[in-house]
């Protein structure tokens, strides 16, 4: 099995990078990611963990882009976590994304559904290389008794469009792609079938993106044949993941969307090369 596409603590998981690693080795996961959104706080310790248990685990992360006021997620793999540009860029991410929930919360409030993010706004400030992000805000909806669950707290209240959705400053695509190659990395477009900017692609492919993540725990069969045949016919790689948060509403298990091999290979080659 090989799962490009997991999150932990350092962002919006809940497994810490040890409970992944070890979830991800009872699965029988043989290669994987850890793509934490707009930081790579848990890229070292991850792959030391899966050393130790003969996983082998590429640097990964998921940076979020703005393209016509819609979040773009790209996926950088093979790049150095400790490269000083990205670095400072990813600083600028997490200070936006700080500023971003704050202003959520006091739209909520005005809404008549106040909740408490102080102590996740605190956590956010005192540790710098966290990320935070709006399934904190969905998880504090559930637990003040807004929201029935975290979907429910997304589609009526902080999805896009919805009453308390605030948008995001960022970077463009294109921007983000050469901030990954920057650090030595390949920049994959994360989950398009839920982009839905299809037609930007072709563009974006010659402007940096190298791969398109066909496979996904969201993308039905159809849909992965759709990028499929598109990153065919415009000379992109492949990549995939299952999206593991940790919690049942956001992704599938470890392994559960696998990337065939010979895409793989393909991908590690193009890093190698």
């Amino acid at each position: 099995m090989i799962d490009l596409h997991l999150h932990t603590t350092a962002s919006d998981g809940r497994c810490t990078p040890a409970e992944l690693v070890s979830r991800a080795a009872a699965a029988g996961v043989a290669v994987m990611a850890v793509t934490d959104h707009d930081t790579t706080a848990a890229s070292v310790e991850s792959q030391t963990l899966a050393r130790t248990r003969g996983i082998e685990a590429v640097a990964g992360i998921e940076i979020t882009a703005i393209e016509q006021e819609r979040d773009v997620h790209v996926l950088g793999y093979f790049i150095d976590p400790d490269a000083a540009a990205l670095a400072r860029f990813l600083t600028r991410q997490r200070e936006q994304r700080v500023a971003r929930i704050e202003a959520m919360c006091e739209r909520l409030a005005a809404l008549g559904v106040p909740v408490d993010m102080a102590p996740a706004l605190a956590h956010a400030r005192a540790e710098p290389s966290w990320s935070i992000g709006r399934p904190e805000v969905a998880r504090a909806l559930v637990a003040a008794g807004h929201a029935a669950d975290m979907q429910d707290a997304f589609d009526r209240l902080i999805a896009t469009g919805r009453p308390g959705f605030v948008p995001r400053a960022g970077s463009s695509p294109e921007t983000v792609f050469g901030v990954i190659h920057d650090a030595g990395g390949l920049a994959s477009l994360a989950h398009p079938g839920l982009t839905s900017l299809d037609g930007r692609i072709e563009a974006w492919s010659r402007a940096g993106l190298d791969a398109l993540e066909a496979y996904h725990s969201e993308h039905d069969d159809v849909t992965a044949g759709r990028y499929l045949a598109l990153a065919l016919r415009l000379g992109l790689l492949v990549t995939g993941g299952s999206d593991f948060h940790g919690d049942p509403e956001h992704g599938g298990e470890p392994g559960s969307v696998t990337l065939p091999a010979e895409a793989w290979v393909r991908l590690r080659a193009a890093a190698h090369a």
